[in-house]
């Protein structure tokens, strides 16, 4: 049991799914976000409203700290001023304070818009170089640099989750990149108690049959996710192929984010709903 966690990004729809599973891994849950407030705490948990941007919070907050899971960022492509303070800054604020604060491992949610521009067709694996669709995947690309940076300089470990997409299956596309929420915690979990880690990158993905990324390097993570999208194919292929096969939102890993405009948002391609968790 570790003294006490620090998770940003807590009011956000992923950090919610976590909160309450990392109140079981510590004696302590320190929950920060943008957000003047995230609903109900669990027991063990508690808050801050505290901007990424302001180092000064961040070295405060992270006192103590065993583990900081890092999932506090704009996720979505944006102009590069609007993303530069919470996605890049953040992300050094947080490193730079874990340093300083002796913490012993980072858990960072990365993204596969750090290798995007990869073709669909290319069954890729952990240490492909960068290759990033987006400014936000530029920055994803600039924090697994900053996390093997400072483990090969500083020994802090990190591990870095390359989610492909974490939300209902609604697409072809999701049929190979689907992350459940059991696999989500799973992940993390996994992350936080391999007693070694030094610096990893890790994919996102629940066990698909469809799933075009290899984890094999990471395998000793002891990640081993349960859920398949398969059995969501038949509803959604419906016996039909992409209009364009050709487009760069079906052929490349980053799949609308591929195709949108720097700085112009590509969210909206993946048609995400909401599915925040709530305290019972």
């Amino acid at each position: 049991m570790l003294k006490k966690i620090l998770l940003t990004g807590a009011g956000g729809r992923l950090g919610s799914y976590l909160r309450e599973p990392l109140t079981k891994m510590a004696n302590e849950l320190v929950s920060i976000d943008i957000k003047s407030e995230i609903g109900s705490l669990y027991d063990k948990e508690t808050f801050k409203q505290i901007d990424l941007q302001d180092f000064s919070a961040i070295k405060e907050v992270s006192k103590g700290v065993d583990v900081i899971v890092h999932f506090g960022a704009i996720v979505d492509e944006a102009p590069f001023p609007k993303l530069l303070g919470p996605n890049f800054i953040g992300s050094y604020n947080i490193w730079e304070a874990g340093y300083l604060n002796n913490v012993k491992r980072i858990i960072y949610a990365s993204s596969i818009h750090a290798v995007g521009m990869y073709p669909k067709n290319e069954f890729i694996d952990t240490e492909v170089p960068h290759r990033p669709d987006t400014f936000y995947g530029l920055a994803k690309c600039f924090t697994e640099d900053l996390g093997k940076m400072y483990f090969e300089k500083c020994g802090l470990e990190s591990v870095h989750l390359r989610i492909l997409s974490c939300a209902k299956v609604s697409n072809s596309r999701a049929l190979g990149t689907w992350l459940s929420y059991d696999d989500l915690v799973h992940l993390v979990n996994r992350a936080i108690d391999t007693p070694v880690t030094g610096f990893k990158i890790v994919y996102g993905v629940s066990n698909n049959d469809r799933s075009p990324v290899d984890n094999s390097s990471a395998s000793f993570l002891g990640y081993r996710p349960r859920d398949n999208a398969e059995r969501f194919a038949k509803e959604i292929l419906n016996g039909t192929y992409p209009e364009n096969p050709g487009s760069p939102e079906v052929a490349l890993h980053g799949g609308p984010f591929a195709a949108t405009n720097l700085g112009e948002s590509g969210i909206g391609g993946f048609g995400i709903i909401d599915e925040s968790k709530t305290k019972d």
